[in-house]
């Protein structure tokens, strides 16, 4: 079975600019990505798609392939991930005849990823045929049954409609448990991807990790946490199950 580990990596980025070749902990933050699908036994190709001519150097410096530079309509500020995967896709098979059946989207901005996961996620996906796809999740810190809209007179109304009476005043043990997506790993069968016009379908498979084990780079403050958490040692090279030396 034909597993691609497709990376998207635009050029643009307004939180952080030129974020994906930024350096992160001795590397371009790209290069962790890179360097955790390498690391993979379930992996067969690792695609990094680009807008970027730079991005795409750096990406075959660390042993990606940038067969192609993505199309600057597919590389907006609201781009969304699936016209990006339809148009890899579509160009593996036009130009190379390559028509992977698995497809794992790794995001540059969760470096700290673990290559255990990876491979979890795609080996989950194989034994369910019958799923679309499979997602990473993790207890979030707060429950939504405890969130909170303000309405337009200015009062607070419960963010959930539920069955349970003021759920907002229930002890957290006694409600539903709920799950956040973490963005971490993403696998997805090619045809769902194609044939259904979606990056997860409507049979999305759970792989539940630890909240401590996933951090998401969206701002300054969330690079310095994260380089930290490596120089520190509260994450390993071993942890991860690969090595940028």
């Amino acid at each position: 079975m034909k597993t691609l580990a497709l990376i998207p990596a635009r050029g643009g980025s307004k939180s952080i600019p030129h974020k994906n070749i930024r350096n992160f902990a001795g590397h371009p933050l790209i290069a962790f990505s890179i360097a955790a699908a390498l690391a993979c036994e379930s992996i067969e190709r690792v695609i990094v798609s680009t807008d970027d001519a730079q991005i795409a150097a750096v990406a075959r410096q660390y042993g990606a392939e940038t067969p192609f530079l993505r199309p600057a309509e597919f590389a907006q500020d609201h781009t969304p991930d699936l016209p990006v995967f339809q148009h890899a896709l579509r160009w593996l098979s036009d130009q190379e005849g390559y028509h992977p059946d698995i497809v794992v989207q790794l995001r540059p901005t969760s470096p700290l990823r673990r290559v255990q996961h990876i491979d979890g996620a795609v080996y989950r996906l194989m034994e369910r045929p019958d799923a679309d796809s499979v997602r990473t999740v993790c207890v979030p810190f707060q429950n939504p049954f405890k969130m909170w809209r303000i309405g337009a007179d200015g009062l607070m109304q419960p963010l959930l409609q539920t069955e349970f009476k003021e759920a907002y005043n229930m002890p957290r043990q006694a409600l539903p448990e709920v799950y956040w997506q973490t963005g971490y790993v993403d696998a997805a069968w090619a045809e769902t991807i194609l044939e259904k016009n979606s990056m997860t379908g409507e049979r999305i498979l759970p792989l539940v990790i630890d909240p401590s084990e996933w951090i998401d780079i969206d701002s300054p403050d969330d690079w310095r946490r994260a380089e930290r958490m490596l120089e520190n040692h509260e994450i390993t090279w071993d942890d991860l199950g690969f090595s940028l030396g």
